[in-house]
């Protein structure tokens, strides 16, 4: 569990995760709680393979899919964001207080009973997606304590989430080697399980809502953001080789399709935006002030 106000000029954020421990662990990488203000207007934040529900229970939350070019999305009372190939802005309209749901790229339709497919690249209603929703958030209008929300969201997840979803366990050992080289052939991934390519992408795509060779993007992107310390010199080139880049402008196209900035750009946003204790949750955001 991790617990970290964020001190900016003029503004406060508390913000309290936890990561599931049990057989919710397969399906939902964490569950949040966020409350305060931020110094800066909106932010982009990058994909990550996952399905995030977000129950709000304070000022409405603007969300923008496909880097701005989706369909805005107010959301008053909780929002659905599918899997996305790139940035989703995130504009608050005032103080953020809200609980949260990431799954894990297998978890869309154990968790929320919903095809990732449908959703893909999209942000829609929370409740009309997922009809545990008002109920859980009628309920969390009555607790004040952050863990006691958390429990609340961790209690109705037991009891919702179904784990007869046809294809986990092939999509999960295939994420798990993709993980381990994102750069490997997908044809050799295929073999490896015993399926055809196209027998791996279409159970990805029923379980994922991404293709395995879309994911495995994702997944290298997501590496070099969680490992790259943006508090000191940054060497580029050094991350892309390191990670299967062959030449620096396919590395930037990448990274700015992932994140909708440019690695300078990233850089000076996150040094503008977090303080060192920060950063530790803030792969992924590009604040704009």
């Amino acid at each position: 569990m991790r617990t970290d106000p964020y001190p900016h000029e003029g503004a406060s954020f508390e913000f309290v995760s936890r990561v599931p421990s049990d057989r919710l662990a397969r399906f939902v990488t964490s569950v949040w709680y966020a409350k305060g203000t931020v110094a800066y207007k909106r932010e982009k934040i990058a994909p990550t393979g996952s399905t995030v529900a977000v129950i709000v229970l304070g000022d409405p939350i603007i969300q923008t899919p496909r880097n701005g070019a989706g369909e805005r999305f107010l959301a008053d009372r909780g929002f659905l964001a599918g899997p996305h190939q790139g940035p989703v802005i995130n504009e608050p309209t005032g103080e953020t207080y809200a609980v949260g749901i990431v799954t894990t790229p297998v978890g869309c339709e154990a968790v929320f009973g919903r095809r990732p497919q449908p959703l893909r690249g999209r942000v829609v209603d929370l409740e009309a997606a997922w009809s545990p929703a008002g109920p859980l958030r009628a309920e969390l209008q009555q607790l004040v304590d952050p863990q006691d929300l958390l429990d609340a969201v961790l209690r109705h997840l037991h009891l919702h989430a179904n784990a007869a979803v046809r294809g986990v366990d092939r999509c999960e050992r295939a994420i798990a080697l993709l993980e381990a080289d994102p750069t490997r052939p997908i044809g050799a991934i295929a073999d490896e399980l015993g399926v055809s390519h196209g027998h791996l992408d279409a159970d990805f795509t029923r379980v994922v809502g991404l293709g395995p060779r879309g994911l495995a993007r994702l997944l290298r992107l997501r590496s070099l953001l969680a490992n790259l310390d943006v508090s000191a010199e940054v060497r580029w080139i050094d991350h892309a080789h390191r990670l299967g880049w062959s030449d620096q402008s396919h590395f930037n196209r990448d990274f700015k399709r992932h994140t909708g900035v440019t690695p300078s750009q990233y850089v000076a946003a996150q040094r503008t935006a977090f303080g060192p204790g920060e950063l530790w949750h803030a792969a992924g955001f590009a604040p704009e002030r």
